[in-house]
């Protein structure tokens, strides 16, 4: 090496310094201030070990055979129309279903009244927007609900609904005028 080449040309005496000055200064910061700090975090869940109950006991599952034994209709079977004579109250089932038949009788809403030719009309809106004018003896909902009295507050609808045993039976039900 001549006496004017450096080993490390890029570092020069005052960069050198200002290196070996920080280096000193940082190994400072590096006591142990924060011992009291660790120790804490250390033991600080010592005392709180959680504790966890023991599982119930599970019932185990007792399968049900459905004994037809009391002549009750099978509840997981679709009921079948009677082909002989019709039952007290039993709805028309040849007969065309009308528009408000699709929808469930708690859906639609009576939004207003008209009358044309003295013949009273509500106005029922359905849950798609639509709004229809029924009149006495239209059907609505899906119990076959028909029509029975149409007034200015109010449409009174005569439903036919069957029971576990297969007879059918009257419910009235009324839509009231929503404002």
């Amino acid at each position: 090496m001549n006496g004017g080449e450096r080993k490390f040309p890029f570092l020069s005496v005052g960069r050198f310094k200002w290196i070996a000055l920080t280096s000193v200064l940082l190994t400072g910061c590096g006591g142990d201030e924060l011992h009291d700090l660790r120790e804490f975090v250390k033991n600080a869940g010592v005392d709180l070990l959680g504790k966890i109950p023991t599982a119930p006991n599970v019932k185990l599952y007792e399968p049900f055979i459905y004994d037809n034994k009391t002549g009750l209709p099978d509840p997981f079977k679709p009921r079948k129309h009677s082909v002989g004579p019709r039952r007290a109250n039993e709805p028309d089932f040849n007969r065309p279903k009308e528009v408000l038949e699709e929808f469930p009788l708690e859906s639609l809403k009576m939004v207003g009244y008209l009358q044309q030719h003295k013949v009273g009309y509500a106005v029922v809106r359905t849950t798609d927007g639509n709004l229809h004018r029924v009149k006495i003896g239209n059907y609505m909902g899906m119990n076959f609900g028909l029509i029975r009295q149409v007034s200015d507050t109010e449409v009174t609808i005569k439903e036919m609904v069957q029971d576990s045993t297969g007879d059918w039976s009257e419910r009235i039900s009324s839509l009231q005028l929503v404002e």
